[in-house]
């Protein structure tokens, strides 16, 4: 069984940034892509980013491209997700997920002031 925990969410003002973290525990994940998601209030789950097992290969959302950075440390069975130049339209819960294996974090909420 595989837990991920997501932190590092919080409130910040426009223009600002945040750095998610995702730890996993109970197994590697060394070998897996990994997913970043968001769900704003009343809007269905988006898929933000994606990032390889080895971190060489990252994918985004228009909506994010630019402005957030996926990566990950294997050694520490953490990936991470970089926000910058948030928006108000950022805001929402941010989860880490393995959706092959259907593993979900709880997530973190995100809240961008203007």
């Amino acid at each position: 069984q595989v837990q991920l925990v997501e932190s590092g969410g919080g409130v910040v003002q426009a223009g600002g940034s945040l750095r998610l973290s995702c730890a996993a525990s109970g197994r590697t994940l060394t070998n897996y892509g990994m997913s970043w998601f968001r769900q704003a209030p009343g809007k269905e789950r988006e898929l933000v980013a994606t990032i390889s097992w080895s971190g060489g290969i990252t994918r985004y959302a228009d909506s994010v491209k630019g402005r957030f950075t996926a990566s990950r440390d294997n050694a520490k069975n953490t990936v991470y997700l970089q926000m910058s130049s948030l928006n108000p339209e950022d805001t929402g819960v941010y989860y880490c997920a393995q959706p092959t294996g259907g593993y979900w974090g709880q997530g973190t909420q995100v809240t961008v002031s203007s």
